[in-house]
Parts: structure tokens; C-alpha cells; sequence
């Protein structure tokens, strides 16, 4: 069960979506749509509370699918995992243009913390999310999808598989189930949609069976030893880290110098992922800042979840330098950490191989490493009395320029591989805390920008990818006169992200993705002789618009609002100055 961190003066430690418990302890090719896939605004209910989310589903090719259930209607009342059994499916032998992961979830009414959801595949993680919180007398339900099809050789043989989704019923006053229903969609590949180049090995770490490691301060690094095959001619790994526990909101988290003094979370509020090949770095991967349908204030959230809460999205790190050192046939150990992590961080990764199918070995090296730790910036004039009274301001910045590079002989002659990075962190945070208030409020920064050159032979190739984090979080607790607490608290969340392919410097293909959710809202935690629950909120209101576009053509975008907990509007094509076509 993922836990509430204290909140300072008075903080949460566990809430729900009727139970609030409070401790006050002091101080490359274009598709068009499939007909089995919900795309347009007709799937949204306006003046409903119901889950809803403006991202697309991922596109399908028109050509010949099937689909193979893993789980139907799975019940999740506990913390055992729900096993499958899959066999490849026999009318659509492949090879695919498209593999998708489809789920659907619902959770009955009542009173449940929200959960973390994960389904693996031979011990591959298909799908990492969390799951909404329940709504007082309905069923709400959501939908979510991820594109595997790189993880294609995955799904060529018979595999076995299992879900996990920890819950409580029955007991400490929780009441609802949670269910999910988890599909495979194949597409068959055709002469318009041909079977992309995807990965030879799809390799996890961890790779024991147990699901996600928990990467701490003392459990500071997740390692994998491999001996791999000898013709590695690129390799990536997808990386995913969670926060949970007491740095559930580590963007919140203050110098451990002064965390203690009014219950929140230490280490500066500063993560980052590090990936290490042999204990070299290899690759960095910045970690979003997500907010759960239960974090801050759960009435954030209904009916608009902050952005990717429902569906993690993984973070793709290039390790093809290295391919040279992977194929000397020696035993190689991946590793990944969560820089400053604290108290805790679900931690997934996956190893990406491609093979050069034309030789059985080839030779390498690699020829420059430049990427070190982080060295973050700290500037801290916070400080509290012996009653956790005081505030002031903590500033953490972190800069990382660096160059890997390295070079294969394959058997279509040599390749070398450049990756240079830019990698910027900046979290400016404010805190106030009294006898009867305590707010915190950041404007934080995250941006990577990474170029990989690629010379095979006398063509030069570059891929650049972009990837911006915008974020902003206020909120203020007071205690009002009669004992109850009021909060109001404002979020805004960006996930950005732009690609751009060049051959011999010429651009050929460009792709940009915005999107943001901004909400806003006042809750009431009532006081008991018993604790205090969560009363009535007022002046909710919430705003998602997510938009894509790409040179050949495709675009897509959705914007949707909220107010005083149900939807009030959706509008497609705002984003598509030529027209809506997904």
C-alpha cells in the first residue's frame, strides 16, 4: 500500500476519498484510426464525475488485428499477484506493425486509498500506473494503453505473466474493490505498414519474479548482471521510478537539516535517475513529477487526474555507445539509481538490445565518457524555532553537460555512436509554517536535451530528443477557529517533449507533445475526537489539454474542463492548425 507522507505543522498520513487521518505531532509512418479504439469526444459525459483524461490512444494501422485477453475482470481485494498464461496469437503470426497494451479499470464506491497498479510479462513490466480513488455512488472507470511494439519478440512464445495491484477491503475502514480487465492488440503488417526494426532481447531489472525494487538511501541501486550475445550493435533502457512513502511529493522535500523540525521529507527535493554500465555512468533519465488521485488534496483530481497519473510513460536513456564493451563476451552489470532518494522509489528498468544479424561477433570500444554525478547547487535560508515555527527559502539547482561516445564494426563496416547531453534541474521552494498555518509552494524546472550522432559509413544521421518538465505547486493548510483545517492548493503539470530526425543535417521528420493539467481547489478536513475526515470542498475546477503534431501530417489535440468535480467541456482540434487527423 502506498503510504501518505506527513505534511509538516499537520500533516497527512493517510487520506482517502472519505477518510482523511491527520497527525499533529508539532513542529515513422502514419495511421489512421481502428474502429476498437474510443478516440472521439463522444466517450466523455459533460456534468459527470467519472474519470477522464484528453490523452490519445495509441494510433493502429487498418489492417488485420487480434487481441489476446491476459486478464478479464480481475479482482483486486489483496496483495497477491494475478497470474496469466499467454499464447502468441495463431491468426495474427506476425510479424506485427503494432503491439498495444490495452486496460481497463473500474473501483466500486465508497472509501480506498489510491493503489499502484503494474502487469509483467516474463518478468517485463507491460504497464506501471496508478488507479483513481473512488467516488462516492458510482463505479468510475478509466482506460489506458502503451505501445510495445519494441518489445515485439517478447510476445513470439508462449510466456507467463502476472498483475500486480496491492488492496486492502475490509479492514481500516476500506471498502472498495478495485478491477481490471488487460489485453494484447496485434497488427499484422502490411506493404503501407510495414514491421518496424524492434528489439532482438527485451531484458527487465529486476529480473526475479517480485515486481519493482524499492530504492532508498539504503537500498541505494537496482543492478542486473548480463552475459550477453557478442553482435550488439545498439542498445536503451526504458526507465521508470515512483515515489512512494514519505517522498511520495519529493518536489516538496527540504535539506535534511531542516526537514526534521516540521515532518517532511529530507535530501533537498532534487531526483534523478543515473544509469551505469560496469559502474561507469551511462545515461541519466529525469523523473517526473507525478501526483496521485489521493496527493494534496484528492479533490484536485475528479474528474481530471494529473498528467500520466493513470499510465506512466518510461524515459528511454541510448546506451549504444557501449555496444562494443556489451559484446566482448564478458559479464556486464546494468545498474540504476535514484540520486538522493529517500524513503522510497519503485524502480523499473529495462534493457533494449539489437543485434546485428549479420555476423555472429562484432568489436569495439568506447572512446569517451564525460558523464559524472550530479554535483546539485543548494541555497537554503529555512529555518524553524523549537515549535516549528518559521519558513524561508530553499533554491536546488543542477547542471550536467556531457559527451559518450563509442564505436562498433559491424558487418556493415563501422558505426560510431555519439550521445551529448544537456541536462538542467532547478527547484525553487517556499515554506511558511506557524501555530496555525504551514504552505509550501515551488516553481520547479527539468529539462534534458540530448543529441545522438550517429556515422555509419559516409552517412551522418542525428536524432534529438527534448524533453521539458514544467511545474508549479502552491498550497497553504490553516487551522480555522472551530478546529477544522482549510487547505487551498493550486498544481500545474507539463510533460513536453519534441523530436527532430536529420539525415546529412537536412530535417526529416519533426514531432512536438504538450501536455498540461492545471487544477485547483479549497478542501475542508473536519475535526473529530477521533482525528479529522475529509469535509465538503468548494471552488474545484481543473483543465487538461494535451497536443501532438508531426511533419507527416498527424495531429491530434484535446482540451477538457472541469468544475466543482464534474466535466464541463471537450474540444478537439483546437491544437491542429490543418485539421484534426489521428
Amino acid at each position: 500500500m502506498r503510504s501518505y507522507p506527513p505534511s509538516a505543522r499537520c500533516r497527512t498520513i493517510a487520506f482517502s476519498a472519505a477518510v482523511l487521518a491527520i497527525c499533529c505531532t508539532g513542529p515513422t509512418q502514419s495511421f489512421a484510426q481502428s474502429s476498437n479504439s474510443t478516440t472521439s469526444s463522444s466517450q466523455f459525459t459533460v456534468g459527470s464525475s467519472l474519470e477522464a483524461t484528453a490523452d490519445p490512444p495509441v494510433p493502429r494501422p487498418h489492417t488485420k488485428h487480434c487481441e489476446v485477453t491476459l486478464l478479464t475482470n480481475q479482482a483486486f481485494a489483496d496483495f497477491n499477484n494475478k497470474t496469466f498464461n499467454f499464447t502468441p496469437p495463431a491468426d495474427c503470426p506476425g510479424p506485427w506493425s503494432k503491439v498495444i497494451f490495452t486496460g481497463d479499470f473500474s473501483i466500486q464506491p465508497g472509501v480506498q486509498f489510491d493503489r499502484t497498479g503494474l502487469v509483467f510479462f516474463g518478468n517485463v513490466n507491460i504497464y506501471f500506473g496508478t488507479t483513481a480513488e473512488p467516488l462516492q455512488n458510482q463505479t468510475d472507470t478509466w482506460h489506458v494503453e502503451r505501445d510495445l511494439t519494441d518489445y515485439s519478440s517478447l510476445f513470439k512464445t508462449p510466456q507467463t505473466g502476472f498483475a500486480s495491484l496491492g488492496n486492502i477491503v475490509g479492514a481500516d475502514g476500506l471498502t472498495s474493490t478495485i478491477f481490471g480487465t488487460f489485453k494484447l492488440e496485434f497488427f499484422q503488417a502490411d506493404f503501407v505498414n510495414p514491421a518496424p526494426r524492434t528489439a532482438d532481447l527485451v531484458l527487465p531489472l529486476p529480473d526475479n519474479g517480485n515486481g519493482a525494487a524499492g530504492l532508498n538511501s539504503t537500498t541505494p541501486e537496482l543492478t542486473q548482471t548480463f552475459t550477453l550475445p557478442k553482435n550488439i550493435e545498439s542498445a536503451y533502457i526504458d526507465v521508470l521510478a515512483e515515489s512512494q512513502s514519505s517522498e511520495e511529493q519529493w518536489f516538496l522535500c527540504l535539506p535534511s537539516s531542516v526537514a526534521g523540525d516540521v515532518g517532511v521529507c529530507g535530501n533537498t527535493d532534487f531526483r534523478q535517475v543515473n544509469v551505469s554500465i560496469d559502474g561507469k555512468p551511462a545515461g541519466v533519465a529525469p523523473i517526473f513529477p507525478w501526483i496521485y488521485t489521493g496527493g494534496v488534496d484528492p479533490g484536485l483530481w475528479i474528474p481530471i487526474p494529473g498528467v500520466q497519473t493513470l499510465n506512466f510513460l518510461p524515459y528511454r536513456v541510448d546506451l549504444t555507445p557501449f555496444a562494443g564493451v556489451l559484446s566482448n563476451g564478458q559479464q556486464h552489470t546494468v545498474g540504476v539509481t535514484v540520486f538522493n532518494a529517500f524513503n522510497f522509489f519503485s524502480t523499473l528498468a529495462t534493457l533494449l538490445v539489437y543485434q546485428d544479424h549479420g555476423t555472429s561477433q562484432v568489436t569495439g570500444a568506447l572512446t569517451e565518457d564525460t558523464l559524472t554525478d550530479p554535483d546539485p547547487t543548494v541555497v537554503s535560508n529555512v529555518a524553524f524555532d523549537a515549535h516549528g515555527n518559521g519558513g524561508g527559502t530553499a533554491t536546488v539547482t543542477s547542471k550536467q553537460n556531457f559527451t559518450i561516445a563509442g564505436f562498433v564494426n559491424t558487418s556493415h563496416g563501422r558505426v560510431n555512436t555519439k550521445v551529448d547531453g544537456n541536462v538542467n534541474f532547478s527547484n525553487v521552494q517556499t515554506v511558511t509554517s506557524s501555530a496555525t498555518t504551514f504552505g509550501q509552494g515551488v516553481v520547479q524546472t527539468s529539462t534534458v536535451n540530448q543529441k545522438t550522432t550517429t556515422q555509419d559509413g559516409f552517412l551522418f544521421t542525428t536524432k534529438e530528443n527534448d524533453v521539458s518538465y514544467p511545474f508549479n505547486i502552491n498550497y497553504l493548510e490553516t487551522v480555522e477557529s472551530n478546529g477544522d483545517i482549510g487547505e487551498v492548493s493550486t498544481v500545474d503539470q507539463n510533460f513536453q517533449r519534441n523530436e527532430t530526425d536529420t539525415l546529412e543535417g537536412f530535417p526529416i521528420f519533426r514531432s512536438s507533445v504538450s501536455n498540461e493539467v492545471s487544477s485547483g481547489d479549497t478542501a475542508t478536513f473536519v475535526a473529530s475526537p477521533t482525528g479529522f475526515s475529509l469535509g465538503p470542498n468548494s471552488g474545484q475546477s481543473s483543465k487538461q489539454t494535451y497536443v501532438y503534431h508531426d511533419t507527416l501530417g498527424n495531429c491530434f489535440s484535446r482540451t477538457l474542463t472541469a468544475a466543482n468535480n464534474v466535466l464541463t467541456g471537450v474540444k478537439d482540434g483546437a491544437g491542429c492548425e490543418h485539421g484534426f487527423h489521428w
